[in-house]
């Protein structure tokens, strides 16, 4: 909670990290150990639709917008549970070999499940 009562704006990132988290371990990108190649949040943006008050119960989720050579638009939402969304917003996620901090073109397979994710998927 702010200081007017409302779930903090920041609390909203988290939201949209537990889904990408979720999303990351259905197609294995949340592999155990210490993988070479994966993913690194490179921007992420939110639209504050509506004030949140304490107690309330939200849903987040995601999906894919975008698949691009090295990158990966997902969107996010977090609604009332069965109500109304009060935030929307973006992020976009690359693909990168951690050893060498390169970006790395994303592997087909990874392609094949993030587009099942998309809109039409």
């Amino acid at each position: 909670m702010d200081a007017l009562g409302h779930v903090n704006n920041a609390r909203y990132f988290t939201f949209f990290e537990t889904a990408r988290m979720a999303l990351f371990e259905r197609v294995g990108l949340a592999a155990a150990g210490q993988p070479e190649i994966g993913p690194i949040l490179a921007h992420t943006r939110c639209d504050f639709l509506a004030p949140v008050r304490y107690p309330a119960d939200l849903v987040a989720g995601t999906s894919i917008e975008r698949i691009g050579n090295t990158s990966f638009t997902m969107g996010y939402a977090v609604a009332h549970a069965g109500g109304d969304v009060v935030a929307r917003g973006q992020g976009v996620v690359v693909l990168i070999d951690y050893r060498s901090e390169t970006k790395v073109a994303i592997p087909g397979e990874l392609r094949e499940k993030l587009a099942a994710l998309g809109p039409a998927g």
